[in-house]
């Protein structure tokens, strides 16, 4: 019996060391981006996607908001949720066509930016987010590669907006 249990410990040890070595390989960096087409002009939109105050009204998995200085380039936003406090950090602040976020927090196994850019089209605005995110444990590397989406957040915020603006 003592035999088994060091086989199976043996095996889980060695399985978390090929979860390890498949992590180290795997980039750090990913870039995932989706455009959304929306009824109101650019500064309407713009005005409601830099209004971080109110994404608890709105946006799934927010359930506050902090936000330390003026909105603007510099200020700090810190969202509250289900994975914790995310701190960003406003790098651009371009109305009414532009918002530049950093993750503000070291500490945490990902960081990067997101990138918010606001167009005008023939039915009034395009919003495209990019995420070109970091991802700094191999564990959390397999993870988020092979179990989940890198657009799933983006797609998560996207169909919210649609949903707030009554389906546009």
């Amino acid at each position: 019996m003592t035999k088994w249990l060091l086989y199976i410990l043996a095996g889980l040890v060695g399985l978390v060391a090929l979860v390890a070595a498949i992590g180290a390989m795997l980039p750090k960096d990913h870039t995932a981006s989706r455009p959304a087409r929306f009824r109101p002009k650019p500064a309407e939109l713009f005005a409601i996607v830099s209004d971080f105050g109110k994404y608890p009204e709105w946006r799934t998995g927010v359930s506050r908001v902090e936000i330390e200085g003026a909105v603007g380039q510099g200020a700090l936003i810190r969202e509250h949720g289900p994975n914790g406090i995310i701190p960003y950090r406003i790098e651009t602040f371009e109305p009414p066509s532009k918002i530049v976020m950093r993750i503000a927090d070291p500490s945490l196994d990902f960081g990067g930016t997101w990138t918010f850019e606001v167009f005008q089209n023939d039915s009034g605005s395009e919003l495209v987010i990019t995420e070109n995110g970091e991802v700094y444990n191999p564990f959390f590397r397999v993870i988020s590669k092979f179990f989940f989406s890198e657009y799933a957040t983006i797609d998560t915020y996207m169909a919210d907006l649609k949903r707030k603006l009554g389906g546009s």
